[in-house]
């Protein structure tokens, strides 16, 4: 059971708080310029490479899961974070419809409880941070016990760019030693709460009684079909795979292969690093990842693919970079490689016909993941149709490496972020990728305009004018 929470905890969370709110009064009438300017700062003393290279790599060190030769890589997303956000307005007027007589004017949502998950310690604080101060909010930031050194460091870096953007540094505050009742205490004080991390978390922040943008679990899969260019799908499955060990939501699980290139497609992956397990390999595995409650084992999550091999009682060479396991016609709770794996391993299938294909990524969905991301190796837009009209996903990568895209890239016009909402599917409030303007409140005025008002015969159509009782 939980322990109630301590008065000192209590102090800390209210002066926490208070400073958040004292530090927003700060900058509460300033310019879109000067908010422009705060965000550049941030982006850059949290995005530069000597910086971030040193806390996304201390990050795995403390947390002990991850790649920390990949992970310094993740600081671009610092730079497309800042690009968005720079091209989008967060005070004043920020849109007008004159057809409509409308216009919109954006105000700070307040002081943001942001929880911050244990896989992404140095990343998600400036991410939440660049959007959050562009909007005129102070965030708290509540990181995983595992890696509180991690976030608070960052936290630092983020309070030093502060200062050197003129503004109040207590707009960016972490906590030092959370637990669970200070963390509950404080989504409760705040106006908004961000949750980016596992089911529990997110779970709490809806319970706190105050607005909560949560995620929810992935589970990602991806369709192959003949037309696919199978050396460039291959080639985009690795990345996205092996992108810091398959920890992220967004790291392709499923790959649900056209019967007619399967073979091929099985020897392009293994071409880009993929090992395919045998019957034996694959029992081992399953013994070893998940525990006797169906809960993934923290020794085998998002680790190299010679580790989970190790840990399961057998070898792999040591250029493998990722596992396969043939899981066709074995989907459901009881069927465990049809869940989120979380690590450097994914689940085979094949499919006839794209009706088939369409059936086996709805029941994916139904064991797990429902609500997050899928992706198609395609160049028939029937099929990316068919997928995209029945897929309950919040979204689709279209010949994109999927843990590389669907929170943004450079070369897509997805928002970035660093978290996804999964929309009712998954039990958030939204289905959109989790940025700026989540992070604002918005007044509406509203100006009279010339009467909008169809005649009754274009509004109620054949029915018009019918016997009615």
């Amino acid at each position: 059971m939980s322990r109630e929470l301590r008065d000192d905890e209590r102090e800390l969370a209210d002066g926490m708080i208070a400073r958040a709110r004292a530090a927003m009064a700060q900058i509460e009438n300033w310019s879109q310029e000067g908010l422009d300017r705060l965000a550049q700062a941030i982006g850059w003393y949290a995005g530069n490479e000597r910086t971030f290279t040193r806390l996304a790599q201390q990050g795995v060190d403390e947390s002990g899961i991850g790649d920390r030769r990949g992970r310094p890589g993740k600081r671009f997303k610092i730079h497309m974070v800042l690009r968005d956000a720079l091209r989008q307005k967060s005070t004043g007027i920020v849109e007008v419809d004159e057809e409509k007589g409308l216009v919109k004017y954006a105000k700070p949502a307040g002081v943001i409880a942001s929880l911050i998950p244990m896989t992404n310690p140095a990343l998600t604080p400036p991410v939440t941070g660049i959007y959050s101060a562009k909007a005129r909010n102070a965030v708290i930031f509540s990181p995983h016990p595992r890696t509180a050194r991690t976030t608070m460091q960052m936290t630092e870096v983020m309070r030093t760019a502060c200062r050197a953007g003129d503004a109040p540094e207590d707009l960016f505050q972490c906590v030092a030693k959370p637990s669970i009742p200070l963390t509950q205490y404080l989504m409760g004080a705040a106006d908004l709460t961000l949750a980016t991390g596992g089911k529990p978390m997110v779970q709490a922040a809806y319970s706190s009684g105050k607005p909560a943008y949560g995620v929810g679990a992935g589970n990602s899969s991806i369709v192959v079909d003949e037309t696919a260019e199978l050396d460039i799908a291959a080639a985009y499955i690795r990345m996205s795979k092996t992108s810091d060990f398959g920890s992220g939501c967004s790291a392709d699980g499923n790959v649900v292969i056209q019967r007619s290139v399967y073979s091929q497609m099985v020897q392009a992956l293994t071409a880009e690093g993929g090992y395919l397990c045998d019957g034996d390999e694959k029992a081992a595995l399953e013994k070893v990842m998940w525990d006797g409650k169906g809960n993934r084992t923290f020794p085998t999550i998002a680790c190299r693919p010679q580790q989970l091999a190790e840990v399961a009682g057998f070898s792999i060479p040591e250029d493998r970079k990722f596992l396969m396991v043939e899981n066709q016609g074995q989907i459901g709770p009881e069927h465990r490689f049809s869940k989120e794996k979380l690590t450097t391993l994914m689940a085979l299938y094949h499919f006839e016909t794209f009706d088939e294909a369409l059936d086996i990524v709805r029941s994916i969905y139904e064991t797990g993941g429902k609500g997050h991301s899928c992706g198609i190796y395609s160049h028939n837009d029937d099929s990316i149709d068919a997928l995209a009209r029945v897929a309950p996903v919040s979204r689709m990568m279209v010949r994109q490496p999927q843990s590389k895209a669907n929170a943004g890239a450079w070369t897509n016009g997805m928002p970035m972020t660093s978290s996804l909402g999964c929309g009712i599917w998954g039990g958030n409030i939204t289905n959109e990728n989790v940025t700026l303007k989540h992070m604002m409140n918005y007044t509406w005025v509203s100006r009279p305009i010339p009467e909008d008002r169809p005649p009754d015969e274009e509004l109620f159509g054949e029915f018009y004018g019918r016997e009615v009782l």
